[in-house]
């Protein structure tokens, strides 16, 4: 089945074609970096005006980079939550227009299902799929979970942030260093030579069976360090980056460690804009070998917000017969499992 797939959960106006659920034709994403920097962080109301202004473009140059007209599209999946209420309006909308006009069938898709099933996707360069049921490590902007993931289509949410997501936390750091948005790309390259060890950050909830989350007390860590030594730069500053890191990577390691030996599960999904951090690749490698289990990563491209994740998610639901109707409406607040 050919699937167009419209995203719009928050800053990214993304499309794409995708066939069969996994071969992507065509990936489109337009972003609003610049829109958003001079703020810190994502503006709602700006996000949803560049939404409008950018779709239609974005959907056309999908097409087009496929070489498909519309009328070759057996299908649309669109993002119905979570994220902005605004800018997941202007998907929806979208959507059903297009499906109204053309007759095409229509599902709405949980924007953190398509992060799960973004590893699925092959760009021509083949990859192997993991088997349900497997565990997942959602870490994105706005989410951080463990999922047990059954089956497409069903999951179980085994523990979640109970305040700020890890990028989140990355993004506000950033903020606090003066070093734009989004924070978690410059925090990373400015980790690199520095010593994870020199600063002492605590680490959350550390009870060898909890499976929540909690990074606002790293980050008011962070405030509190800076109120006393102030902004540094050069090697400190490294340092300092390094240190932060190293404190998210600890937790998100010793969570998933926690989980997979709860669940018994022998294969790990890592899904999210987080995954897209090389200093937690390389932890959940070693942290893999340890547990001898398997562990499946979607390439940096794929752990970001973009389009062929949803069309992924929603090929399997278009085809076993669901559709939206044309009162299809975002849910900003959606759940995975509910």
């Amino acid at each position: 089945m050919r699937v167009l797939g419209i995203e719009t959960s928050c800053d990214e106006t993304a499309a794409a074609i995708v066939e069969g659920g996994r071969r992507v034709r065509a990936d489109v994403v337009a972003t609003q970096i610049a829109v958003h920097s001079p703020y810190g962080g994502v503006v709602p109301e700006l996000a949803s005006r560049h939404h409008v202004l950018n779709l239609v473009p974005v959907v056309r140059q999908a097409l087009g980079d496929a070489g498909l007209e519309l009328g070759a599209v057996e299908g649309i999946a669109v993002t119905r939550g979570p994220g902005l209420a605004g800018a997941l309006l202007c998907g929806v909308q979208l959507a059903k227009a297009i499906a109204f006009a053309r007759g095409l069938p229509l599902v709405g898709v949980n924007h953190l299902e398509g992060h799960l099933m973004a590893v699925f996707l092959d760009d021509g360069e083949g990859s192997e799929e993991p088997p349900f049921p497997h565990l997942a490590l959602l870490v994105s902007g706005g989410h951080t979970a463990l999922v047990a993931a059954e089956a497409v289509g069903r999951y179980r949410l085994l523990g979640a942030t109970r305040d700020d997501a890890a990028g989140e936390c990355f993004d506000k750091v950033a903020k606090m260093l003066g070093l734009g948005y989004p924070g978690g790309v410059t925090i990373e390259r400015l980790a690199g030579p520095g010593d994870p060890g020199a600063v002492r950050f605590p680490r959350a909830l550390p009870r060898r069976d909890d499976l929540d989350f909690s990074f606002s007390g790293l980050k008011t860590a962070v405030a509190t360090h800076l109120a006393r030594v102030g902004r540094p730069d050069g090697q400190e500053l490294a340092d300092l980056c390094a240190s932060f890191q190293q404190a998210v990577v600890d937790v998100l390691v010793r969570k998933t460690r926690v989980a997979r030996r709860q669940t018994g599960l022998r294969h790990l999904v890592v899904a999210g804009g987080v995954a897209a951090n090389a200093r937690l690749r390389d932890a959940l490698r070693a942290m893999a070998d340890e547990e001898e289990i398997r562990l499946y990563v979607p390439p940096p491209r794929r752990c970001t917000d973009n389009a062929a994740m949803i069309a992924a998610a929603g090929t399997p639901r278009l085809g076993r017969g669901e559709r939206a109707g044309l009162d299809l409406n975002a849910v900003p607040g959606l759940r995975l499992d509910g």
